[in-house]
């Protein structure tokens, strides 16, 4: 049989066990057809890149199948139907990637970097609070240049 991967996103205001009923919903047709799923992985809300049906985020959820494509046809089909459905994706492969997905792994690597305390770009000294401290944009203790005096302007740089 085919092997794809889909996705598809649910409104943001639909809770998460609603989201998972919808999921337990389209494993179930897949599996009654003859179909098999092979990976679910829930994504959570995430920002879309623009607006889709007034909904700034979305849950993602993500789907390795191992089904006909007539399988493929219906879930598409009754995700058409259902209004908590605001995209979906599938596309075909040559075989399903082994272990978890770049998006699972990125959450994983996003949070042991926030168990080590760090992480953010103001944790580790943003620019703005490190040139506040120095009192402007070039370090002076830093620079090897001797300072100039602009006897125009009277500024020491």
């Amino acid at each position: 049989m085919p092997l794809y991967e889909h996705v598809f996103l649910s409104r943001q205001d639909a809770s998460t066990q609603q989201v998972e009923e919808l999921t337990a919903h389209l494993k179930g047709v897949i599996e009654q057809m003859g179909g098999k799923v092979a990976k679910l992985e829930q994504w959570g809300v995430k920002s879309l890149a623009y607006r889709l049906r007034k909904n700034r985020k979305a849950h993602y959820t993500f789907m390795n199948l191992d089904a006909p494509p007539a399988v493929v046809n219906e879930i598409e089909r009754q995700e058409r139907l259902n209004e908590d459905v605001l995209r979906y994706l599938t596309v075909r492969v040559d075989e399903h990637e082994e272990g978890p997905s770049v998006m699972m792994r990125k959450v994983d690597r996003d949070r042991e970097r926030d168990e080590r305390g760090g992480g953010g770009f103001r944790d580790r000294g943003g620019f703005r609070d490190r040139d506040r401290e120095r009192g402007g944009f070039r370090d002076r203790e830093r620079d090897s240049r001797p300072p100039r005096d602009d006897a125009a302007t009277g500024d020491e740089r």
